[in-house]
């Protein structure tokens, strides 16, 4: 059998589609992943052959933000060129594939392109917020200018409008590729794109879906990389030469500007040490910051348990290797899903949600303060015992199932006049 895995994003995208891919790669199976190019070298390295997928996404980890939303007009050439891009480049890297799986609900013309091949399409988020849900609002996206919704007992209207600003916004560029490809069009491109029946790649205790009763949402757990990598002598070193320090990291998305000092003289303030994540930001230390050390990709799993508190952007994968770790955490989100990770480790009691945008040495302070207490620290232990941890190979086998048996419905029957 032969599986495309398919993304648009950054690290925290591509590399649970990664975990599933050596997983479906044991058991037998062919697998091509189409991602963008940033990631080209690393998965080619490990034997699996890749289609790269729009432009590189690592420079707009440094780019300075907008000032303002896009005009219309931008966001349908925008639209238009993603679209057009998406086509051409999932369809070749599809020629020949069963089945397909989609992440991140930018990959709009996936599972057109796979209803058009007749093969199944699984979409998979890796957060509750990217799927409608009453219990829990959209997704915050920052570039439109949105900031996250006030806490209302009941999120539907805000599905709602969601749901019309899909439409709105893909509809007729989707529609017109639908067209030339001898598809009908879609009326409700979230409904289509996400799915009747997602896939939701995170673990049930720290990010569950929060409707029990609907069973229409694939719990399938974390998708976690295997990582055997050492920590370098100089991190040895540092880590041995005192107490466990505060770890600082912002991932490959952006980092909020001018973090300098701050990230230093908070750890000093609680009396630590700090290690600081380059990340794709490049941040750097002062100076004079000889109680700090900068380090580049590191392995979590073998870092995490070993730091006092993890400060962090609340990227899915992030969050998860703190929380399997048992650390508590500072969430500081800026964009999408993150907003919502860093309100449910708040909920969980295994971390603080620190207020969005560019952090102080006085409000991290606090903020560490908070969660540096036996409480806490007992509190992320417990619920890091409770976790499932890597579900990867359960998913893979489920993958697979899928497509060799004929439970699944033709997504050309899904299609909406």
């Amino acid at each position: 059998m032969r599986v495309l895995l398919s993304t648009i994003g950054s690290l925290g995208d591509v590399q649970p589609l990664v975990a599933l891919a050596v997983e479906l790669r044991s058991l037998g199976h062919d697998v091509r992943l189409c991602v963008p190019p940033d990631f080209r070298g690393w998965i080619e390295s490990l034997g699996m052959p890749v289609t790269p997928l729009g432009p590189e996404v690592r420079a707009t980890a440094k780019a300075p933000r907008a000032m303002s939303p896009p005009t219309p007009e931008q966001l349908r050439e925008a639209i238009a060129g993603s679209l057009a891009t998406q086509f051409a480049t999932i369809a070749e890297a599809a020629d020949g594939c069963n089945v397909m799986v989609g992440a991140t609900a930018l990959q709009v013309a996936a599972p057109s392109i796979a209803e058009r091949i007749g093969i199944p399409y699984v979409f998979v988020a890796y957060s509750p917020t990217v799927l409608p849900s009453r219990h829990h609002a959209p997704p915050v996206l920052t570039a439109l200018g949105e900031s996250p919704a006030d806490p209302i007992v009941d999120y539907s209207e805000l599905w709602a409008k969601d749901a019309q600003r899909w439409n709105d916004t893909w509809g007729a560029s989707l529609n017109t590729h639908r067209a030339a490809l001898d598809l009908m069009p879609v009326s409700d491109v979230r409904r289509y794109v996400l799915t009747d029946r997602p896939w939701l790649a995170a673990d049930p205790i720290l990010t569950p879906w929060p409707d029990p009763d609907d069973r229409s949402v694939v719990q399938a757990g974390a998708w976690i990389l295997p990582d055997t990598r050492a920590l370098s002598g100089a991190l040895e070193a540092f880590l041995d030469a005192g107490e466990p320090p505060i770890f600082f990291g912002f991932g490959s998305g952006r980092a909020p500007t001018g973090l300098g000092e701050g990230l230093i003289a908070a750890a000093r303030a609680v009396g630590r040490r700090a290690i600081v994540s380059r990340g794709w930001a490049d941040l750097s230390l002062p100076e004079d910051a000889r109680d700090a050390l900068a380090i580049g990709e590191v392995n979590y799993r073998v870092l995490f348990p070993r730091i006092a508190a993890i400060v962090h952007h609340g990227g899915a994968g992030t969050a998860t290797a703190a929380a399997l770790a048992g650390v508590p955490q500072v969430v500081i989100p800026q964009i999408y899903d993150q907003h919502y990770m860093a309100q449910r480790c708040q909920h969980l009691g295994i971390g603080a949600a620190h207020a969005p945008g560019t952090p102080t040495a006085a409000s991290l302070t606090r903020a560490l303060e908070k969660i540096m207490t036996p409480e806490t620290v007992a509190r992320a232990r417990s619920i890091a015992s409770k976790m499932t941890g890597d579900c990867a190979r359960t998913a893979a086998e489920e993958l697979v199932a899928l497509a060799t048996g004929t439970s699944h419905r033709s997504r050309r029957q899904e299609s909406q006049p």
